[in-house]
């Protein structure tokens, strides 16, 4: 610490600037001297220390508390939003050069596009390339929804979260370190005086009682007390001059403490305004999720509704896999022979709607109730079904045990 003061006291001493024919402000020069003097002594614990007042310091914490907390929300949700580390960074960099980022087809789209192109290349008047397109154009109207998301979450959450981080908080930053320059230079001003006082009282505290003797000794004594009165004079301007640093530089920092505070006490109404960012956000969220839910629910009902009569790409009847042995309600037979596990044909579908009293089917697929008046099913269960008159022609009514209600009968195999 010792070399390191030396070589500031040697740059302070110095009159030119290194490299410049132009002279330091001595002024300036000592008080940047002093304000480093100042910390250091403070940091070793050697010099007073002017404390900020507890309010102040709380706005300190909790503005700091917000900045961080703000910058990991706003991370994360940039995460949740795009998840592609890359596209991240491109929006950023286009976002810095203040240009428009391509549009780019998101991943819901891209995989509606595929399932669209291998449905209409397997055929659309397959069940499966029917579904396949079904499902492409769902998935591409999730992604528009999730494209929407994107913009009014940008919109009305993390637009306002940046504008906290890259302008209020760097207002306060700025003010906060201004205020600690100010409070370093007070501390100086504190130092200087207390030094200059002390040093007055030694001086008046010297021996100038003149010295009896010869005449050399007398004129000596003479010379020491003119040079005494010299150096009470020179501490005494130095006093003067020490408490009228310490009055000017005290009302600065007052004046700056007064400023840091005002902009500080701001950070209330920031957390207000974010908390109705934050209820948009939510807002948009239960958007996209209801339109998923609705686009989801709507494709169910659709590939539900596909009769099980579509022919395979080959142009084959398709062959529905043998049951497990655990299904012992059909017959042994069925277990053996692949011809009776056919999936239904139109000619078993004419006679499933025709069917007069009850009639044993088999179940070929799992299928869920969308309401009270339908019956849940379970592949490869056995259930009794029946037509009542005026129903659907594409339903009939089911019935296991004490459980009935209305089945689709394209998921049915009607038994023998």
């Amino acid at each position: 610490m010792g070399i390191l003061q030396a070589r500031i006291l040697e740059w302070v001493a110095s009159p030119f600037s290194r490299g410049s024919s132009q002279p330091r402000d001595p002024t300036q020069t000592s008080r940047i001297a002093g304000t480093f003097f100042t910390f250091t002594e403070e940091k070793l614990g050697q010099a007073e220390k002017t404390e900020l007042d507890a309010h102040l310091e709380n706005l300190l914490s909790k503005a700091e508390c917000t900045k961080i907390w703000t910058e990991k929300i706003m991370k994360q949700t940039e995460v949740l939003l795009q998840p592609n580390p890359n596209a991240r960074i491109e929006e950023f960099v286009y976002e810095k050069l203040d240009r428009k980022a391509p549009s780019r087809i998101n991943n819901p789209e891209l995989l509606g596009q595929y399932m669209i192109d291998a449905g209409t290349e397997f055929g659309p008047g397959t069940a499966y390339g029917n579904a396949l397109i079904k499902c492409g154009e769902t998935q591409k109207r999730i992604g528009t929804a999730d494209r929407e998301l994107i913009q009014t979450s940008a919109l009305n959450f993390l637009t306002p979260l940046r504008n906290f981080i890259e302008g209020d908080y760097k207002t306060i930053a700025k003010e906060r370190k201004l205020l600690q320059n100010k409070r370093l230079d007070l501390d100086a001003a504190k130092t200087r005086l207390k030094k200059a006082k002390a040093a007055e009282t030694r001086a008046s505290q010297l021996n100038s009682a003149r010295l009896e003797g010869d005449n050399i000794m007398v004129n000596f004594s003479y010379v020491l007390n003119l040079l005494h009165v010299k150096w009470l004079k020179i501490w005494a301007e130095e006093v003067t001059k020490s408490e009228q640093e310490l009055r000017i530089t005290q009302s600065e920092f007052d004046r700056q403490a007064e400023i840091t505070r005002l902009l500080l006490e701001g950070i209330s109404s920031t957390h207000a305004h974010h908390l109705r960012c934050l209820n948009d956000f939510v807002e948009a969220q239960m958007t996209y999720y209801a339109q998923c839910y609705q686009y989801m629910l709507d494709l169910q009902k659709q590939l539900g509704s596909f009769p099980s009569s579509y022919h395979s790409n080959n142009n084959q009847t398709s062959v529905a896999p043998i049951p497990s042995a655990s299904s012992n309600v059909i017959g042994s037979s069925a277990l053996t022979s692949t011809s009776s596990l056919v999936i239904t044909s139109p000619s078993n579908l004419t006679d499933l709607k025709e069917c007069s009293g009850s009639r044993k089917a088999r179940v070929l697929y799992d299928y869920d109730a969308a309401n009270s008046t339908e019956l849940s099913l379970l592949a490869d269960e056995v259930i009794t079904v029946f037509s009542v008159v005026g129903m659907d022609s594409d339903w009939l009514m089911g019935e296991r045990g004490n459980q009935k209600g209305r089945v689709p009968i394209t998921y049915l195999e009607l038994l023998n």
